[in-house]
């Protein structure tokens, strides 16, 4: 598609060339072809294939968990029952950043990770105040994908493999650790305003997902249990979503959903399948309301969804959405202003839109981001995950701003017009983060094979007002590249991020997590 005019690349007169805009080189309104895309571990390619094996080791009781977080949402603050901390290092043999070879005949030693006294001891003036995480659990030695981050209080919460671990924000110690009969396999976005959550993992009987936990992530206490019931040939639990709104948790399994109450698990409504049209409920978005994405005229020539917004208490429908025949829901980006993707049915990621609805849930703006380069979820791609696990898109102040391999940029949701963007040359992937007064994004630019990630305040005249908020040490930058951005997590001016997936293998570990925040902090 030819590539359009506009404030994109758009140099001032006066502008001097800047290392993070190579555009002020370039002619007025010429946008070069967009980034070739490429996959990450849990992501595009890479995570398709693990989407099509996922079945298979459903089957087996493997320990692959199907989703990924990165929404870079601030998560509702609640208070922190005190524990006793444990601390949170990391240890090793070699030389930071380094891995031996062993005699033959024998195991591989562990890959070497940095401390967090390590990275500090190397920041240079200026620099951010990191902490890292190892995780020292014996787990199955292969790629197990993390789930969604939860900010709750001072800890960052996170399900990995059989366990659901929180974290001090302040330091990285590990206030508490919940262990699970079987593999976490499905996490809602958000938990509730309380800070409390449900999570799936695994029957490893049955070869199903379909054991529901209900956890106090404030003192990381278990609640109510429950099994998923599996009543029909079309409402399978091999693969399940789930969101949280208010006190009520929605879970699609297969082609049917049904709502609980978090406060004791009790079963609310069933949120049927719509006769016309053939319509089944697919996914669930939460937070501050709740909707229900159907699939419609499925296996015929011109299929598409429907989107509702349902009362979350009682399950009557508030609004309902349907895209244009032959297009499909994508992501919810935002519930609140409701602003969605859209994609062919054919063409999926290649050729795809952003819809804002209006009141009601009338269409509103449709914005097509892709003649100035963007891809799909920040060039991530989509395997499959919860309809809100949208990397490098963020929602607010009337904007919709999204990122992607070497570019961010921001569009107003009334007028649908560019209101500014920037193209890196530094190859750092560029993921918005929040958004700020006058128009402005927090934007995270990921680490580099030799540089260090940052966060920068973007707004209107792109390269000309963007301003480095936090610079990350450079003794962080192999733990931080080799994360690839997986899961972001941002809150009161700190960063936090884990890879999409972490190595059960000691000879190939990597850290879990690793986060960033001003010195004074």
């Amino acid at each position: 598609m030819p590539p359009t005019p506009g404030p994109w690349y758009t140099p001032q007169p006066q502008q001097r060339p800047v290392p993070h805009n190579p555009y002020a080189q370039q002619g007025r309104g010429q946008d070069p072809p967009g980034p070739p895309r490429r996959g990450r571990p849990g992501r595009g390619p890479v995570a398709t294939a693990v989407a099509a094996a996922v079945l298979l080791l459903a089957a087996a009781g493997g320990a692959y968990v199907l989703t990924d977080g990165g929404s870079g949402r601030e998560q509702p603050a609640a208070p922190v029952a005190k524990g006793t901390p444990k601390p949170s290092g990391a240890s090793g043999t070699s030389g930071p950043g380094t891995s031996s070879r062993s005699p033959a005949g024998s195991s591989p030693a562990p890959e070497r990770i940095p401390t967090t006294d390590e990275i500090n001891a190397g920041r240079e003036p200026g620099d951010a105040k990191a902490w890292i995480v190892e995780d020292p659990t014996d787990m199955p030695r292969s790629n197990i994908l993390l789930n969604d981050l939860w900010i709750v209080g001072d800890t960052v919460v996170q399900a990995v493999d059989r366990r659901v671990v929180a974290h001090r924000l302040s330091d990285g110690a590990q206030v508490w650790s919940l262990k699970l009969p079987s593999t976490v396999c499905e996490t809602p976005v958000n938990p509730t305003p309380d800070g409390r959550v449900v999570v799936v993992h695994h029957n490893r009987a049955k070869s199903r997902c379909d054991q529901v936990q209900e956890i106090d992530l404030r003192t990381g206490r278990a609640g109510w249990h429950k099994e998923l019931t599996k009543t029909g040939s079309m409402d399978g639990t091999i693969i399940v979503h789930s969101a949280i709104s208010g006190g009520t948790l929605a879970i699609v399994q297969s082609m049917k959903a049904t709502a609980y109450r978090i406060s004791d698990g009790a079963e609310l409504y069933d949120i049927p399948m719509q006769k016309t049209g053939g319509c089944y409920p697919d996914d669930v978005a939460g937070g501050p309301r709740l909707l229900v994405s159907y699939g419609c005229a499925a296996g015929s020539e011109s299929p598409y969804s429907r989107l509702r917004g349902i009362d979350p208490a009682t399950g009557r429908t508030l609004w309902q959405y349907r895209t244009r025949p032959g297009w499909k829901t994508g992501k919810v980006l935002s519930v609140e202003p409701v602003v969605l993707t859209t994609l062919h049915a054919e063409r999926r990621e290649d050729d795809w839109r952003v819809v804002a609805l209006g009141p009601g849930g009338k269409p509103g703006r449709t914005i097509d981001p892709r003649p100035k380069g963007f891809a799909y979820c920040g060039d991530s791609g989509d395997a499959g995950q919860g309809i809100q696990n949208c990397p490098g898109a963020v929602v607010g102040n009337g904007l919709v701003a999204l990122g992607g391999t070497d570019r961010v940029g921001a569009y107003g949701l009334t007028d649908g017009k560019l209101v500014w963007g920037v193209k890196s040359d530094t190859g750092g992937r560029l993921h918005p983060l929040r958004p700020e007064a006058g128009k402005a994004v927090l934007v995270y630019e990921g680490a580099g094979m030799s540089r260090p990630g940052r966060i920068l305040r973007i707004g209107p005249g792109g390269a000309d007002t963007e301003k480095e908020v936090l610079r990350h040490p450079a003794s962080a930058t192999k733990p931080e590249y080799g994360m690839l951005s997986g899961n972001l997590a941002y809150t009161n001016g700190r960063i936090v991020i884990t890879p999409s997936m972490v190595n059960g293998d000691d000879a190939h570990r990597s850290a879990r997590m690793i986060s960033f925040a001003p010195a004074g902090d």
